[in-house]
């Protein structure tokens, strides 16, 4: 080969020197075709672009077919200087030259290189060029430009590059309509794929395989699955391995059972069943189908089974809270040698974080360790996770501080860890370290305040977020509307209102919950209505909003009828909705709706719920029906502090004193330790009955148990005090309270006030106002009630006009007491 090349190139370094009379021809004709062309290229075939070998010729006549060679050795010299000056991109405009692209522009490895290097719009251009210049480009060309589309999801590229195919006549071809399908699809819009689809005049596996992944990947499994039998049954194609993965995860995301299993009996009749990667969709399809027993059965029948298979299999049994199974499986993987990747170990701590597994968890830490994959960022961001919601918030930061590469998710997924364990000064400061912040930092960050009751602070880091430009989505919106509920910030609600209207999210069930929510918990029960009534859609958190709206308002016939509305729409009450309901019949004593509640509970399967039990039990104790209040509270199985304060609360309130105390006695005997709301139902109910004695022994208890600093509970002792005579005792814990709030001034008035004692009232009413306390109504009641009682009618009117000039006093209460 080497010495007939160079024989070749003696041959030809030869006739240049010594040119034969029929080599002097031909360069004769090579410069008048040269000539030629420079005159009019547009009668010239420009083949650069689709040339694959140097043998074909650069430029061809239209007529008479003669070929030019750019880098031809018969050229004259000439042809080169007059090519020259045309540098990359340029087009010579004169002497008939317009058409002309110089070679090193026109060529299909530079469309690839450009779409390989991110630059799409000028790969697009370069080809337009092209067809500007009635030069075809090959069909590769524009698959690879429909497949860069695809990959940046960049529709408007997309709709040149289809316009380009469609003015080259090429639209009829299938391998092209296809692309199109595929790209249409990826970039989102469905319905141009369609269109597409629908024009096209010859259909093969492949473009409808394009079709329904269109439809499947885009949220439209059901119409992915109608087309999947669409073309087995109407257009007659058999389907091939890639259709049946397709349809199966269409199935699998739908939870579409029977026609999953009709397409398993398809498999098998297709001879696919061995291949390895349907039957890992296999296993996926019937585990999120909630099917886990066929699921385990294809597994089982695999004859080859990779970490795809065992990961799939320990995927479905942890999204079906099977856990333990999970686990083993993951044992019986690893003693048969196949090694867990980084994919099987995320869907095992996903499964430990969703019932919160520590020591499982733990073990996974280690098995990461040893596998090598704890420097994978997928993985540590998982385990972060793992720990976090675990409630183990200093393993989670230990794994954080350790990333060498952290990514946003990291910092979010730290940011979160704190946010749910209430640590919402660590949450700021890694929020404060980030350089780079996504929205869902914002939110969570947001969320943390709104849960804290910290609605100032969310709503000042929602200016910041505006600030630094980040845009918001309905997530953030949600969380601003809770912090604007948590502080009652109404005006601020009403402006992130007329935002979310802009912003294009009013339709959203969510947002609308969250609205009728932030009305509700603003005292503006009609606001909150009329949202819920201009919702297009309602979810059970719409209506459950609106309900505890009324509850929470105390309009509870109102919130029965709404139940009623929500039954006809045929919503399906939850354990929320209950509890509401119930404190609604609470509030107006509407002991027959509540039993007909009670009965739904039972019906529902709700009774043995210790939180529908303990409301069941103030609802009868408030209706006044303490013997089923009762029996609830016998019957539930699992009695928090908050069940005993239930039926403590029946008692006290129908000033049942001794049935109070002794059910606290056995309480006690239970060993279920009283939490402050106990001791002030106790002293209550030894109020209602002058139980000193007990009185004192609970002050002992309140003592030990560490509440004698709280505010509620000293209001109580000294109302207890005051109510059992004893007003030494009564002042003494006055006195003693640290940060007196209206309640315990309130407490101690009353005491005088039941006991005769208007000037030591008076005198009471004086300090309260030096130490900057502003009266309420029930002060103003308390101190005119001692002045009458005790004949100091002339400084009740005093104290009374003093009143209505200093602070407004209805004229009504003054003269109920001092006339009553």
């Amino acid at each position: 080969m080497i010495r007939l090349a160079a024989m070749v190139q003696y041959q030809e370094q030869r006739e240049s020197f010594f040119p034969t009379p029929e080599v002097s021809g031909r360069a004769v004709r090579t410069e008048q075709l040269w000539q030629e062309f420079f005159s009019d290229p547009s009668q010239w075939w420009d083949n650069r672009f689709i040339k694959k070998s140097p043998k074909y010729p650069d430029f061809r006549h239209k007529s008479t077919h003669e070929g030019l060679w750019i880098e031809g050795w018969l050229n004259p010299s000439w042809v080169k200087e007059k090519m020259a000056p045309m540098a990359f991109g340029q087009i010579q405009s004169g002497g008939g030259f317009g058409g002309w692209l110089p070679n090193s522009f026109c060529n299909i490895d530079n469309v690839n290189k450009l779409c390989q290097e991110g630059q799409l719009k000028e790969a697009v251009d370069m080809v337009e060029l092209m067809v500007q210049r009635n030069i075809q480009a090959p069909i590769n060309a524009y698959i690879c430009l429909l497949k860069a589309c695809a990959r940046r999801k960049d529709l408007t590229e997309g709709n040149r590059v289809h316009a380009l195919i469609v003015q080259s006549g090429l639209e009829s071809d299938i391998f092209l309509g296809k692309s199109l399908v595929d790209m249409y699809a990826k970039c989102g819009s469905v319905l141009d794929a369609r269109k597409v689809f629908d024009t096209m005049t010859e259909h093969n596996i492949f473009s409808w395989t394009a079709i329904i992944s269109a439809y499947a990947n885009n949220g439209q499994c059901e119409e992915a699955i109608k087309l999947f039998q669409q073309m087995q049954q109407t257009a007659g194609i058999v389907p091939d391995k890639v259709a049946f993965v397709v349809v199966l995860n269409a199935c699998a995301r739908v939870a579409a059972l029977e026609q999953g299993k009709q397409l398993h009996s398809d498999i098998i009749t297709s001879g696919f069943e061995s291949d390895v990667v349907i039957g890992n969709t296999l296993v996926h399809m019937y585990a999120k189908c909630g099917c886990i027993e066929h699921a385990r059965q294809v597994f089982d029948k695999m004859s080859e089974r990779d970490v795809v298979s065992w990961s799939a299999m320990i995927a479905g049994y942890g999204q079906n809270g099977l856990v333990k199974e999970a686990l083993a499986l993951y044992e019986q993987m690893t003693q048969e040698g196949v090694h867990p990747d980084n994919v099987t170990y995320v869907i095992l701590l996903k499964a430990c974080t969703s019932i919160a597994a520590l020591e499982w968890g733990k073990q996974l830490h280690f098995d990461i360790i040893r596998s090598g994959f704890e420097s994978d960022v997928i993985v540590r961001n998982t385990l972060l996770d793992m720990y976090a919601k675990c409630g183990c918030i200093q393993r989670a930061r230990e794994v954080f501080d350790k990333m060498s590469k952290r990514d946003v998710v990291s910092w979010n997924s730290m940011i979160a860890g704190y946010v749910k364990w209430g640590c919402i000064e660590d949450a700021r400061e890694i929020f404060n370290e980030m350089n780079e912040r996504d929205v869902v930092s914002w939110n969570a960050m947001i969320a943390g305040y709104a849960q804290q009751g910290l609605g100032k602070e969310a709503l000042a880091l929602y200016e910041q977020m505006k600030q630094e430009g980040m845009r918001t989505d309905d997530v953030t919106f949600v969380g601003l509307l809770k912090a604007c509920a948590s502080i009652a910030a109404l005006e601020k609600g009403k402006q992130l209102h007329s935002h979310i209207i802009k912003s294009g999210f009013e339709s959203d069930v969510i947002l609308g919950s969250a609205l009728v929510d932030m009305y509700a918990r603003c005292g503006c029960i009609e606001e909150a209505r009329e949202v819920f009534n201009n919702m297009n859609k309602r979810d059970l958190v719409s209506w459950n909003g609106m309900i505890a709206g009324y509850t929470q308002h105390g309009l509870g016939r109102e919130a029965l009828a709404l139940y009623e509305q929500m039954k006809q729409e045929d919503v399906q009450p939850d354990k929320v909705t209950y509890v509401s309901l119930l404190k609604a019949c609470a509030t107006v004593a509407a002991l027959e709706q509540g039993q007909q509640l009670h009965s739904e509970i039972i019906k529902s399967g709700y009774q043995l719920d210790v939180v529908i039990g303990n409301t069941l039990v103030d609802m009868y104790a408030k209706c006044g029906c303490l013997e089923h209040a009762r029996w609830v509270f016998n019957k539930t199985r699992e009695r928090d502090v908050v069940s005993w304060n239930a039926m403590i609360a029946g008692y006290a309130h129908l000033g049942l004193g001794k049935p109070a105390l002794a059910l606290y006695e056995q309480m006690k005997q239970e060993g279920v330790k009283p939490d402050d709301v106990t001791y002030i139902l106790l002293l209550k109910a030894c109020a209602s009955i002058a139980a000193l004695e007990q009185g004192k022994q609970l002050h002992a208890h309140i003592i030990k148990s560490g509440f004698e600093l709280n505010v509620t509970v000293n209001s109580s002792l000294v109302n207890m005090y005051a109510k059992c005579g004893s007003m030494e005792h009564a002042r003494q814990v006055f006195n003693n309270i640290y940060e007196r709030d209206v309640v315990s001034w309130n407490a101690m008035l009353a005491g005088y006030a039941q006991q005769g004692l208007g000037k030591e009232a008076i005198t009471l009413l004086e300090q309260m106002q030096r130490e900057g306390t502003k009266p309420n109504d029930v002060t103003y009641v308390s101190i005119l009630s001692a002045c009458s009682h005790c004949g100091l009618v002339d400084e009740g009117r005093h104290l009374f006009d003093s009143m209505c000039k200093e602070h407004g006093v209805p004229t009504h209460h003054g003269s109920l007491c001092l006339h009553g």
